[in-house]
């Protein structure tokens, strides 16, 4: 079996409970019993200990550790790192960012490290029996969607296994994690973010998931903000292909035939170069109250499933994804009937948005704000699932044969995956978006008689044939890789911004 990362230096400044000597202690006693039920050692023997352990690594003896400390004091233990993962530690204890770890950084970060492989630990224990064996490890990598055999998993428990049982017990895993930064189970996620992080104009994604940790700590709540940001930024750089998009679906047939270069250069013959941009700003007004609303949606929905597990499985994602979606556009959707108007308006038309809610609400009706609601809501399942599907399934392909040391798949694979899964997502969905945009802009067509989905996907095949469906695909594809990039390189960089932990 491999070593232990710990060592029996670093094994021995923890009881056999799992908790640093003296986190249990209390000021005065030095002989009070710890969670483990045995007398804790005297708050002098910790430090000893601590303090042991500490010197060992403080290579250069100058009271901190820094990269090169570290490297050197772990290799002759026999605890080879990389420098990506000292950079890992140093940054996970350093409060004062001298970029160096004191000896009461040192104490902290091994304190805080141990309630995070705690947490992991319990989570992988299905069995509630103190071990983990091959086939909890399946399972609760299957419960994320990820499938592995029981031959890999058995890998995985040889790296950690000190005694050869063939399971884990807590002592085995917190040794050899402790010294080593997180990579497990709740990183995957971490990693595989995928609704939060890529924006292409629609937001009908199933919802990530976030991790035990990022709850606890409130990290979910900058992670949407950060999505956010990251979708106004996104979504304003790809505005004209937008709106080039919506102008094509609605007004793209046999007989006007538009392309993107007379589409760009008719609308800014119509309303100058600041035209390209109409419905951008109530586009990006849409996305807080809409992600807002579909996380907590989203929240409650998992509850109401019942599962007892923390992670959902694919299908109840779907689910409950789908679920939250509908809610989140059912509330929100008159923004997007705006969102239309606004693109197809003509120079002069309307003074801002307030002027054209105004019109369509005298002149329309409430009932207009709703118009297009039906294929709306019947084009989240296509969307979701197979984005999800085709998602998931690259992932599982990447993990099982490229994932070696981490669950990091590197920004190019990311950017690939997201890009691949919401363009398979829109290209299953497309022709009920196509319908939704042209019943919403039906009511500003003067004179147009009253459709109903069923009476314009008829009227669409039998004038324009299947093709008919798929007007302004080719803008709206143009847009799935900058924007894909642009929200990417934007969530990461207001993750920064926020302090959310880089990973």
């Amino acid at each position: 079996a491999r070593r232990s990362l710990a060592s029996p230096v670093v094994s021995g400044v923890l009881c056999p409970c799992g908790s640093p000597h003296g986190s249990a202690v209390e000021s005065g006693g030095g002989g009070n019993a710890g969670s483990c039920g045995r007398s804790l050692c005297e708050a002098s023997e910790q430090d000893r200990r601590l303090r042991a352990l500490f010197q060992k690594l403080d290579v250069n003896r100058d009271g901190a550790l820094c990269i090169h400390d570290l490297a050197v004091g772990l290799g002759r233990l026999g605890l080879h790192r990389t420098e990506l993962d000292l950079r890992k530690i140093v940054k996970a204890g350093d409060k004062d960012l001298d970029g160096q770890l004191d000896f009461e950084e040192f104490v902290h970060y091994l304190q805080d490290h141990e309630k995070k492989l705690r947490l992991v630990f319990k989570s992988l224990d299905k069995k509630n029996d103190g071990r983990i064996d091959a086939q909890e490890i399946v399972q609760s990598l299957r419960d994320l969607g990820v499938k592995i055999s029981e031959q890999q998993a058995e890998k995985i428990l040889k790296s950690m296994d000190k005694n050869g049982t063939m399971t884990i017990d807590w002592n085995e895993w917190r040794d050899y994690h402790l010294l080593h930064p997180v990579e497990n189970i709740p990183e995957i996620i971490l990693y595989w973010k995928h609704s939060t992080i890529f924006d292409v104009g629609e937001n009908l994604t199933v919802p990530d998931e976030f991790t035990v940790e990022e709850r606890q700590t409130g990290m979910w709540w900058r992670h949407l903000v950060a999505g956010g940001g990251a979708g106004a930024v996104s979504r304003t750089c790809t505005a004209p292909l937008d709106r080039l998009k919506v102008l094509m679906q609605v007004h793209a047939s046999r007989s006007n035939n538009m392309c993107i270069i007379g589409g760009f250069t008719q609308m800014i013959r119509e309303g100058g170069p600041r035209s390209l941009w109409r419905g951008n700003g109530i586009n990006v007004l849409k996305i807080a109250p809409e992600s807002a609303i579909k996380f907590m949606a989203y929240e409650q929905i998992k509850r109401f499933i019942g599962t007892d597990q923390e992670m959902l499985r694919i299908h109840e994602r779907l689910l409950a994804g789908s679920l939250a979606g509908a809610i989140a556009q059912s509330s929100i959707y008159p923004m997007e009937v705006l969102k239309t108007r606004m693109a197809l308006r003509k120079t002069g038309q309307y003074s801002g948005m307030l002027d054209c809610a105004k019109n369509i609400l005298a002149k329309e009706g409430m009932a207009a704000f709703y118009k297009g609601y039906i294929p709306n809501m019947l084009g989240i399942i296509p969307y979701a699932g197979i984005d999800l599907a085709v998602y998931e399934t690259l992932k599982n392909t990447w993990l099982q044969r490229y994932a070696v040391n981490s669950a990091d798949p590197g920004v190019f694979v990311l950017l690939a995956c997201g890009t691949i899964s919401s363009t398979c997502g829109q290209l299953a969905s497309y022709p009920l978006a196509l319908v939704r945009t042209r019943m919403q802009a039906q009511a500003s067509v003067e004179g147009a008689p009253e459709v109903t989905m069923r009476g314009l996907f008829k009227h669409i095949l039998k004038t324009e044939g299947a093709f008919g469906l798929y007007r302004g695909l080719a803008p709206n594809f143009m847009k799935v890789i900058p924007a894909v990039s642009i929200s990417y390189v934007v969530y990461e960089n207001l993750k920064m911004t926020l302090g959310v932990d880089s990973r």
